[in-house]
């Protein structure tokens, strides 16, 4: 028997969980299928950038987010069993009334799937695990897809969040473009350490007998510590407790007994790569199955959370909103660019070339120069906002921005100028004086939180809205 359903996402990681999140508000018919028994057990993405929890306020998840993680401590600099230092891991920066969540934030991967996986499992979406994808095939109305164990499913599109080594990708015969960032192998664990406190990311330089650096940190709202290590290349990464204590005892002053106990651990050579395309037909590719960072910059998981708030959206609108099909070849034109920048960036941080700061956070990352993105004024100065740019979060008649834009819906503000008459239910009307760095005039922003459509009048703005199904 044939399960039917809209989208097959394929992969619970954080792109599927997410993606899955915002078809299920959207009251798409959405199945996320995990080939393991459970979700991921480790530590590895732990990073959230200020503009992943823009999203994530959006998607109802922002409350567990910040209960569950803290802020990054400050790292302290040991040299032979003393504090010699401190390290700033990234640039100072400060919340201000464009931007709420101003810095990053720590949440161990494993918590934060939970967390999505319970808003999605509060939405109504669901999860099937234990169900690994062994093929596949395509025609002109669907994909049916078939699993090692378990009924075959029917999708009208299915997306691929199944990491680095997508199965989904391999099949559909696209490849990979990119390089070995660092030819070293990594080690990554989630461990119990006692004689260490939890005020400092704990960073012990690589010594003259020292096989390589070694960080230590404590995992917010945790009392595991992550430890990080870099070993020579060739070396055969032992991750067992005897092989992680080891480590940890060669490059600190700890003593093996210190590490009391190993939760999960993995190796990996940090490399960057891109897939050639993000579509094939109804299959689409997102998060680790379309680009691979090196964790050094922290933009893995969080370009992966934008793959799928960016998709998300366009799909429930051409299935549920009337939008036309091609609406979703602006999938690959936005986030493909997008992905290349981000791979570029953390290649950088790697190799001590850029500081983690305003770059890393993604706010600055925009759609102008796309198709989606029509701006109509032609007076403006330099650095005035733009069609493409993310849309700031402001208090506008005591009306918050961020609170009228979360939710599946698109919002115009009228900003000095009167809304127009019939812009249709889909989409919130917010009226008010004009406020920096908006100006004045009308700017439709999308689900996604970016501005769609700018104008100083309404001219368009009804041919804009009619051809995404608004009107």
């Amino acid at each position: 028997m044939t399960e039917h359903v809209a989208v097959l996402i394929v992969g619970a990681g954080p792109t599927g969980l997410t993606l899955g999140i915002d078809l299920a508000r959207r009251g798409v018919d959405a199945l996320v299928v995990e080939k393991a028994d459970a979700l991921f057990p480790g530590s590895r993405g732990k990073g959230i950038q200020p503009r992943t929890m823009e999203v994530f306020d959006d998607l109802g998840v922002i409350g567990g987010i910040l209960a569950k993680g803290g802020t990054y401590p400050t790292g302290a600099v040991w040299q032979d069993g003393r504090k010699v230092g401190e390290h700033q891991m990234f640039e100072p920066s400060e919340t201000d009334p464009d931007t709420p969540y101003g810095k990053p934030w720590m949440v161990p991967q494993w918590r934060t799937q939970e967390i999505l996986f319970a808003r999605l499992t509060e939405l109504g979406g669901k999860v099937a695990f234990g169900r690994e994808v062994t093929g596949f095939a395509q025609d002109g109305t669907g994909v049916s897809v078939e699993f090692a164990s378990g009924a075959d499913v029917r999708a009208r599109y299915v997306v691929a969040g199944d990491g680095g080594r997508s199965v989904v990708r391999r099949t559909l015969g696209i490849g990979m473009t990119g390089e070995t960032v660092d030819p070293n192998p990594m080690l990554v664990a989630d461990v119990r350490i006692t004689g260490l406190d939890r005020d400092s990311v704990h960073v012990f330089p690589p010594g003259a007998e020292s096989d390589g650096f070694l960080a230590v940190f404590p995992l917010a709202g945790t009392e595991d510590f992550q430890v990080i290590a870099q070993y020579p290349d060739g070396t055969d990464v032992d991750l067992s407790l005897d092989g992680v204590r080891k480590t940890v005892a060669a490059r600190t002053h700890l003593a093996p007994e210190d590490l009391t106990e190993l939760r999960w651990a993995s190796n990996f050579r940090p490399r960057a790569a891109l897939a050639d395309r993000f579509r094939a037909g109804r299959v689409f590719l997102a998060g680790d199955a379309a680009h691979v960072h090196s964790p050094a910059g922290g933009q893995g998981l969080n370009t992966s959370v934008q793959d799928a708030y960016n998709l998300g959206w366009k799909l429930g609108a051409v299935l549920r909103e009337g939008a036309p099909e091609s609406l979703l070849d602006t999938y690959e034109e936005e986030r493909l660019p997008n992905a290349a920048d981000m791979l570029g960036l953390s290649t950088r941080v790697h190799r001590g070339e850029v500081q983690r700061g305003k770059a890393t956070q993604q706010l600055g990352l925009g759609y102008r120069d796309r198709s989606l993105s029509v701006e109509t004024r032609t007076d403006l100065s330099e650095d005035a906002l733009r069609a493409g740019d993310r849309a700031p979060d402001r208090t506008i008649d005591g009306v918050r921005l961020f609170d009228a834009f979360r939710g599946p819906h698109w919002t115009l503000l009228a900003l000095g100028t009167k809304a127009p008459a019939g812009v249709g239910d889909a989409v919130r009307v917010v009226e008010g004086p004009a406020v920096e760095p908006y100006g004045t005039g009308l700017f439709l922003v999308r689900p996604d939180g970016y501005v769609g459509w700018a104008g100083a009048t309404e001219d368009g703005l009804a041919e804009y809205a009619e051809r995404y199904g608004l009107r």
